[in-house]
Parts: C-alpha cells; sequence; structure tokens
C-alpha cells in the first residue's frame, strides 16, 4: 500500500514538474513579428508562414540577395553564403565585397545551388519574396525566413533585427541614419526645400526613366526636404520610358543619373550625353549632372546602400560647393 502511495506521489510530482516547464516556455510577446521561445528557438512569422529561428545561428545563407544582405552585415552578422542578382565574376555591389571576403556566391536569385545549400548545413536560411518558389525544400534544410522585399527600406531592417533579436543595433543605425539627415538639412538651411533634385539612368535595351516618390533613394531626399521634378512626384516607383525629345523632364537644379554595369549600357549613356538635348538641359550646363553608382542608388537599399547614398549627397551637395 505504501509503496503504491509513493508511487502516486511520485507521478503527480512528475505531473507537477512537466506543467511548470510549459508555464515556462508558453507563447511571450516579444512584437508582431516573433511569437513565442522554445527550447532551442523562436517562432518568428514572416511574410509566407512561420520559422523556429535558433537564438544564435551560426551558419546563416542568404538567398536574393538585396537589401537583406547589407543589413545582415550593418547587424553585425556575415554570412557563410549568398546568391545574388548578378554574375559569379563580380556577384556584390562594390560597396559590400570587402565585407563579404570568404562568403561563397552560390547562383543568381533565378537559380541558387540548392546541392551548394545542402553542403553547406546552414542553421538559417534568409529570402527575400522572389525565392518563395524555392521555400518548401529550403524549409526542409534549415529555418527559413521569407522577407518581404517590397516593404519601405526602413521596415525591411526593422524586420530583419527583429527576426534576429537585434532591434537595439537596428536602433542604433537608424539614430545614426538620422544623424546624418539632420546634419545635410541644417548644413543646406532653407535652400533646400527650393532645391529640385532628379534622379534617372537608362539601358541600352529599354531607354530613359526616372525615379518616383516610392523609390527608396527618394524617401532618403524626403527626409532630407528636397524637391523633386514634376514628372517624378507620385505614388510609383519608375516613370515610364522618356524620350530623347522630353528629356527636359528630368532637368532640375541637380541631376544624378545612375550607371550601369553594362558597357552596352554605358556606351549608351555615353551617347545621351553627346546629344545637343542632353547639353540644353539647365543642369548639365550649371554642371550639376552626376554620374552615380548602380551599386548603393539601385542594387542595395539596405542601411549600407542608404549610407553609401548620403556619402554621395554630401559629397555633391556640400563638398563640391557647387550649390550657389
Amino acid at each position: 500500500m505504501m509503496k503504491i502511495r509513493r508511487l502516486v506521489l511520485l507521478f503527480l510530482l512528475i505531473v507537477l514538474m512537466f506543467a511548470m516547464v510549459l508555464a515556462c516556455t508558453r507563447p511571450v510577446n516579444r512584437s508582431a513579428k516573433s511569437l513565442q521561445p522554445v527550447e532551442e528557438c523562436r517562432v518568428v512569422l514572416h511574410a509566407v508562414g512561420e520559422a523556429c529561428v535558433p537564438f544564435d545561428p551560426q551558419r546563416i545563407i542568404v538567398l536574393g540577395g538585396g537589401n537583406t544582405l547589407g543589413n545582415l552585415l550593418a547587424i553585425g552578422i556575415k554570412p557563410i553564403a549568398a546568391s545574388s542578382g548578378w554574375n559569379a565574376i563580380e556577384p556584390f555591389p562594390k560597396h559590400l565585397q570587402s565585407q563579404l571576403e570568404g562568403v561563397e556566391y552560390i547562383g543568381s536569385t533565378t537559380q541558387p545551388s540548392l546541392e551548394k545549400i545542402l553542403l553547406h548545413q546552414p542553421d538559417l536560411i534568409l529570402a527575400n519574396r522572389h525565392m518563395e518558389v524555392f521555400y518548401d525544400k529550403l524549409s526542409q534544410v534549415a529555418a527559413t525566413v521569407v522577407i518581404d522585399s517590397d516593404e519601405p527600406w526602413k521596415q525591411q531592417l526593422l524586420t530583419l533585427s527583429e527576426i534576429l533579436d537585434k532591434e537595439d543595433v537596428a536602433s542604433r543605425l537608424m539614430n545614426n541614419y538620422q544623424q546624418r539627415i539632420d546634419e545635410l538639412r541644417q548644413t543646406l538651411g532653407d535652400e533646400r526645400t527650393e532645391l529640385v533634385v532628379s534622379v534617372a539612368t537608362m539601358t541600352a535595351d529599354f531607354g530613359i526613366w526616372a525615379y518616383g516618390s516610392k523609390y527608396p533613394v527618394s524617401t532618403v531626399l524626403d527626409d532630407i526636404g528636397v524637391q523633386r521634378p514634376l514628372s517624378q512626384v507620385g505614388d510609383f516607383d519608375y516613370t515610364g520610358l522618356i524620350s530623347l525629345e522630353k528629356l527636359d523632364i528630368i532637368d532640375g537644379d541637380l541631376l544624378f543619373f545612375v550607371n550601369r554595369r553594362s558597357e552596352d549600357d554605358n556606351n549608351s549613356i555615353s551617347k545621351v550625353q553627346e546629344s545637343s538635348l542632353w547639353k540644353q538641359l539647365k543642369v548639365v550646363q550649371n554642371d550639376r549632372a552626376y554620374l552615380v553608382s548602380l551599386d548603393h542608388w539601385y542594387l542595395d537599399h539596405s542601411i549600407l546602400g542608404i549610407n553609401a547614398v548620403l556619402d554621395d549627397l554630401f559629397k555633391y551637395l556640400i563638398n563640391d560647393h557647387k550649390l550657389r
């Protein structure tokens, strides 16, 4: 009888301990993106589902390149491998290359090497919406989180920081960004509110177009408080194609013309610059048309890419002393 009673007490003790463990691992609402901690990972919601993200992932693969790669580096984490939208000769934006030494290129955005991903044995895969088609396969390899690449660039940094529990780092990065914006605003003074800044580019295949108010770089210009040409104001990323005859719609006090990587594209840009219609632009006559790098004005809108854009804005808006 005594033996049975002891067994019952032991059973009740085990049940009680089990209940206490469950209580300690109940969901904790840390943010809109993060759900509950479990023994070795946190379950987080992402663009296409949920994943159990390790508390301290050591082997991260970034697929799709884009802003996630730069933001990850800015947070202080180096991936073991990454894909990008470019080629194996120069797969990553120039301003990131020095920080990506030893990071293996594992294919393009549309054709990442699943074999290489398996060989790397990642504990976390970070992908963007372009990689959604591979999500089921990737999530069988490791915890896979899809970050919505259509979100504003500031939100993408915040989303990644929540996934990796690095909100404090993201906050410092954004504070530094705001300090640089404030410095530009103060240096330019009231002149900035009258300053018309245009951003455009072209390719050999498609021709010339400009960037609208939703484009990431445009949000930086908005934060500074400068004006945009009427053709670039509106709830869109890109304008329609612009003929040479209507080139004056990209005119302004300053023009940032985004260079390309392709030799054919840059030859086309050079031909436009030699045309009489280009030379008639007020911004060209005032010597305030600047060629800027595709790498950070187009390829990478992580906080690192945005800071590289700010470097250009400091250089051309202030350091060259060409504003009168």
